[in-house]
């Protein structure tokens, strides 16, 4: 066990002396470290049973502060006055890929569960733009369709989320013939969340801005503090009964809304320390779950990823857009620029118990034969996309840097000139 994690230590501190040079290439981070989790699963040096106790206990950590910073970053005035796009991603584009996701898993899971079709197509719906730094932050891209990627990505993993709950809730009490226990149990938790999330998140923001005011507290401390209120809420909403991450995501969004960028640490954690928090995830998801998920990756979970990452994103997405200024290799960019990452991996071992034995665990080698397929595909796609999709804008002119004001008092579904 010190052996192996004395090499993964080192293996993270050579990384980041290379990080700014490697961040130019088509080797991204997260398939870093997928790749040397599973080599160092293979050295056998790292119980399997001790790597996954820690597995959990980071995932739930990770996925916490993945959730409340994410929410918390969200620039809401920058956001009123360019909202089209993430906006039609999000209400729209989302529900259709949990659509056409499940639509797509019937075809090739005969025999599963509805609610579990819907389930998959949930935890393979969000994205994670940090599996494509290179796009999100490459200055060749203008800032609109760069805002817009990074706020779909921040925000449709907590607006899934609910989604994954139900449906587990749902695929256990059709499997277990039971009554409506787990229904209520769902209902309960999708209710209860929310409103502590939202009080955490208010409350949390007035006691910040107000001992800001009085000079009472710091950049330092208020850190500790943003960090220890996502974990409030967690718990809080645990201990009454609500699902703890649904109210993480929400104290997130209360708390960001009222801060609006007074809070340095929230962007400054998540580009420091949260890195480490999330390359430490890989990590363990490669020494832990990528050996499994490979034995368990058949024809059919192959075509349906691959059908995940070409087909059901893409056409969402493209439908989403219709009738808003974005052209057809905008449309066509942001379908294929969505990298499946730790929410995935995330979701499917929060709902692995929740479901029956049967499926959970094909649910969850499924997830992660996603993520690492979609982390090699959009890790070596997304410098040499970036600069075709910067090159084919330029060319063209066909991304404006700022939608007309009065498009955002018309109607959703009319088309904005």
């Amino acid at each position: 066990m010190t052996a192996g994690l004395l090499l993964s230590a080192m293996f993270m501190l050579a990384f980041t002396m290379v990080a700014k040079r490697l961040s130019s290439t088509v080797l991204t981070a997260p398939m870093a470290f997928l790749a040397f989790g599973y080599l160092l699963a293979q050295t056998r040096l790292v119980p399997h049973a001790e790597i996954e106790k820690i597995l959990h206990v980071t995932a739930e950590v990770a996925l916490v502060l993945l959730l409340f910073l994410d929410a918390a970053k969200i620039n809401f005035a920058a956001l009123r006055r360019q909202h089209v796009w993430p906006q039609r991603m999000l209400l729209i584009g989302l529900p259709l890929a949990i659509l056409f996701g499940a639509l797509s898993a019937w075809m090739i899971l005969p025999g599963w569960p509805v609610f579990a079709l819907l389930l998959v197509a949930s935890i393979l719906a969000p994205t994670d733009a940090a599996l494509g730094q290179a796009v999100v932050t490459n200055p060749l891209i203008p800032e609109r369709p760069r805002r817009a990627l990074t706020v779909e990505s921040g925000l449709n993993d907590g607006l899934a989320l609910p989604a994954v709950l139900l449906f587990a809730s749902l695929t256990a009490e059709e499997m277990n013939q039971e009554n409506v226990s787990w229904i209520l149990f769902g209902v309960k938790q999708l209710t209860l969340g929310p409103l502590v999330g939202a009080a955490f998140g208010f409350a949390g923001a007035f006691i910040l801005l107000r001992a800001k005011a009085l000079d009472y507290t710091s950049d330092v401390y208020e850190g500790v503090g943003a960090l220890a209120l996502a974990g409030a809420a967690f718990l809080a909403a645990t201990a009454v009964g609500g699902n703890g991450f649904i109210a993480a995501f929400t104290a997130g969004l209360c708390f960001g809304s009222q801060v609006q960028g007074q809070c340095k640490f929230i962007y400054e954690f998540t580009e420091s320390e949260g890195q480490l928090i999330t390359w430490s995830a890989f990590l363990l998801i490669g020494v832990a779950l990528v050996p499994e998920a490979l034995h368990h990756l058949t024809p059919a979970t192959l075509v349906l990823i691959l059908l995940s990452l070409f087909v059901v994103r893409p056409l969402a997405i493209w439908i989403s857009l219709i009738g808003t200024d974005a052209a057809p290799v905008t449309r066509g960019f942001f379908g294929w620029f969505g990298p499946r990452g730790l929410a995935t991996a995330l979701f499917a071992l929060l709902v692995v118990d929740k479901t029956v034995e049967e499926l959970g665990k094909p649910i969850l080698m499924l997830a992660i034969n996603a993520v690492w397929i979609s982390a090699l595909l959009h890790g070596l796609s997304a410098v040499p996309g970036a600069l075709w999709y910067a090159a084919r804008i330029k060319e063209k002119g066909e991304c404006p840097e700022s939608e007309p004001i009065e498009r955002t008092a018309k109607p959703l579904t009319t088309r904005a000139d």
